[in-house]
């Protein structure tokens, strides 16, 4: 069967060598169901995500890569259980975010694409500046006004243009798909061919593990690309018989700024009303989630949940995090704040194994980490 844009609010599909980014009414695209590859179809000469092209939705014979991917999965004694830390800013811009934009760039390169524009608070903005000019692509990064310096001057040196937009995280993407009318959009939290690039976080989740699934990964969740790309890949790997059982998807979000937790947590499969504050976890303050629905679907068809953080619970967990030697984002600290939530309220155990999808450096924030330690810069 032929592999295609999907609707799947509609219905509807378009040819997928035909570039676009929504679908006829704004809706976000997926791809149609893709089946999936057993561990015989690994291609284990190559050490990044594309060791697992075989279960991408096209060939790609000249692929853009720096080697992303291949993160380390590092055990750690937390709040008296053993926790699975991936390390996925062991990438060349310092996030997750390199596998979506390897993938979504190499396969727009393939289908004619040479100027692109990104919206992103600014791990986004990195990776899609970064494999842009790997791949001799101009890229034009919009991102708001208050995003943090250490991410914007990666950009420029990367050669994109940026432009930042004075107000929240939503008053970007709503100029950017305002600018999408000139320029190709490959948005990170629109385009179906960066959650190709998510999604193998749980081909390598498998790979980790002996080609087993976890039973739990907690996610940080700001648009939810990460939770819908391993929703996709551990969906792939049950019906292709790789694994027996799909691991529960927790997301964890600040309570500031937290819509599709208080959603899921309502029993709800749109947005309600709740108070959207500055969260000092800025990768996931996204007010007006495009994907919201299918999130929530992703979480309950995995039998997991949601977690709604405070800004001290985040802060703590960032702080703890680094005296043991892991030094995050307060973003992806969200993670080991949830872990001990969901230990303490019993909806995981300690003899699990739970996997903490640890998504971007401390590096980057360090104007924030600074504040968390008193310390004036």
């Amino acid at each position: 069967m032929t592999t295609a844009y999907l609707d799947p609010r509609s219905g509807e599909t378009f040819p997928l060598e035909t570039p676009r980014w929504c679908g006829t009414h704004r809706a976000p695209l997926f791809l149609t169901d893709l089946p999936g590859i057993t561990r015989a179809q690994l291609d284990t000469s190559t050490r990044s995500l594309w060791r697992y092209r075989a279960a991408l939705p096209m060939a790609a014979p000249d692929p853009i890569t720096m080697g992303e991917g291949c993160t380390p999965l590092v055990p750690r004694s937390l709040h008296g259980a053993t926790a699975l830390l991936k390390l996925e800013w062991f990438m060349p811009t310092g996030s997750f975010k390199d596998r979506g934009a390897s993938v979504m760039l190499t396969y727009l390169r393939q289908q004619g694409i040479t100027d692109v524009l990104e919206d992103s608070s600014g791990n986004g903005g990195a990776a899609v500046s970064a494999y842009a000019a790997a791949g001799g692509m101009k890229a034009t990064i919009m991102a708001p006004d208050s995003t943090s310096p250490a991410k914007t001057v990666a950009m420029r040196a990367a050669g994109a243009s940026v432009e930042l937009i004075p107000g929240n995280r939503q008053a970007t993407s709503d100029a950017a798909e305002a600018r999408a009318e000139t320029i190709f959009y490959a948005s990170h939290n629109w385009h179906p061919f960066f959650l190709q690039g998510t999604k193998t976080l749980a081909y390598e989740l498998w790979e980790d593990l002996g080609f087993e699934a976890p039973d739990n990964v907690i996610i940080p969740c700001g648009a939810g690309s990460n939770v819908l790309g391993c929703d996709i890949g551990f969906n792939e790997l049950l019906h292709a018989g790789a694994i027996k059982k799909l691991p529960r998807l927790f997301a964890a979000q600040p309570e500031n700024c937290g819509p599709i937790a208080a959603s899921f947590m309502a029993g709800k499969n749109e947005r309600i009303a709740t108070p959207i504050l500055p969260t000092i976890a800025e990768g996931t303050a996204i007010a007006q989630p495009i994907r919201l629905a299918e999130v929530i679907a992703a979480l309950h068809r995995s039998r997991g949940g949601a977690v709604m953080l405070t800004e001290d619970e985040i802060a703590a967990s960032a702080l703890s995090l680094a005296r043991t030697g892991i030094y995050v984002e307060p973003t992806c600290a969200q993670a080991e704040a949830a872990f001990r939530r969901l230990l303490e309220t019993g909806a995981i155990h300690p003899n699990e194994r739970t996997v903490l999808v640890l998504t971007g450096t401390g590096l980057k924030a360090t104007p924030r980490i600074a504040e968390l330690l008193g310390i004036t810069l």
